[in-house]
């Protein structure tokens, strides 16, 4: 493979005379093609990072990952928060939503070295909470970075919970 057969614009069979070539639109520019090319080719890589995309679009990963667990009785949010103490966190639960924030400021000076370091954080989610959640009742522990929060549904919740049973056809 040579360098040649990774440009785009020079696989194409049918190649136009130089002439013609200049009267191309703006969108077929082959440097703006090239340019929109390794966008992409960055945005894919740094996808997997949690980074955001160059292209100013969001690659969709957000941080931190939530895991939720539901069951009868409680709903239960888990997150993974390294690098932070549980005073660099906040969390409110209000009707219909819990949002978590975060923030982390840390500062390395070596004036021995002659350099200084200074690294700020910030981050706030916000999870649509279903009907039926006791706010009164809500309850959160950090341990090792790990954030739980567990939010008990009312006894009305569970009372309006109708089960459908599920009939096979006979073979």
């Amino acid at each position: 493979m040579t360098v040649r057969d990774l440009i785009p614009w020079s696989r194409q069979e049918n190649r136009l005379p130089v002439q013609v070539t200049s009267e191309r639109r703006a969108d077929s520019n082959p440097l703006l093609s090239l340019h929109r090319e390794v966008n992409r080719l960055f945005d894919d890589v740094f996808r997997g990072f949690g980074m955001p995309s160059f292209s100013g679009i969001d690659a969709g990963a957000e941080w931190p990952q939530i895991e939720l667990a539901e069951t009868e009785k409680e709903l239960r949010i888990i997150a993974e928060l390294p690098g932070l103490d549980e005073k660099d966190i906040d969390i409110e639960v209000e009707e219909g939503a819990l949002t978590i924030r975060g923030e982390k400021k840390a500062e390395v000076e070596d004036r021995e070295r002659g350099y200084s370091e200074r690294s700020y954080g910030r981050f706030e989610r916000r999870i649509g909470l279903p009907r039926g959640i006791d706010r009164d009742k809500t309850s959160a522990t950090f341990r090792n970075c790990v954030l739980v929060v567990t939010l008990p549904r009312t006894e009305a919740a569970n009372e309006n919970v109708r089960r459908i049973p599920i009939h096979g056809t006979a073979a």
